[in-house]
């Protein structure tokens, strides 16, 4: 089995098509945005990437431009205390960012069963190191990236994408885009998670058409 980063800042392998590479981009920056605070140079270049003509006016456009005015007016300090207070935390976080948690109330329960044999079957294991359980959102991000832009077409193809997005994603993921959204700490990551939750939508109602 391959070692399993939760976290790759590496390019994606190259996806069929722009649309693919899009979708593996996106999901690869919130599987950052989300595993830790963003340092400068990265709020700087989600700051400096802005939509622009027909695509700032979707759904996931506006969302987009609102993380970069949020990236464009925050520190790498600030951006790091906020995702302590909203992640970290001392004891019992504020912010879950685990599946488990939202599918079931606690930690570690069947559903994070399940989607270690699903990673299993895609040659994907947790690396050594890494304390976060594999259904941290980072980890999910980063593994439906794995399956748009993957070179193993056996694993990453639609059909698993369809099947691990909504077994393993949809079923809790606006839940925790509520949950930050209503932090009153959450500036940058309000943003990040309006973000999130408009691609949730974009790809539910994408992977269902095909």
């Amino acid at each position: 089995m391959t070692d399993f980063q939760p976290i790759q800042l590496t390019a994606a392998p190259p996806a069929d098509d722009a649309e693919d590479t899009a979708r593996a981009d996106l999901y690869g920056l919130l599987a950052t945005l989300f595993y830790s605070a963003p340092d400068a140079a990265l709020l700087h270049h989600i700051a400096a990437n802005r939509a622009v003509g027909e695509d700032a006016n979707t759904v996931l456009g506006k969302a987009w431009n609102a993380l970069c005015d949020a990236a464009s007016e925050t520190t790498a300090a600030e951006a790091e205390e906020e995702y302590r207070q909203l992640f970290v935390g001392v004891g019992r976080q504020d912010v879950f960012l685990y599946g488990s948690f939202y599918m079931t109330g606690f930690l570690n329960e069947r559903p994070l069963v399940a989607l270690r044999e699903d990673l299993a079957r895609y040659g994907l294991e947790r690396h050594e190191g890494v304390s976060e359980t594999e259904d941290h959102i980072a980890t999910l991000c980063e593994v439906m990236r794995f399956l748009v832009a993957g070179d193993d077409l056996s694993v990453s193809n639609l059909g698993e994408q369809q099947r691990f997005y909504a077994q393993h994603v949809q079923p809790w993921v606006e839940r925790l885009c509520d949950a930050v959204t209503a932090h009153p700490q959450a500036r940058f990551y309000r943003c990040v998670a309006g973000l999130l939750g408009a691609f949730a939508g974009v790809e539910a109602v994408a992977l269902e058409m095909h």
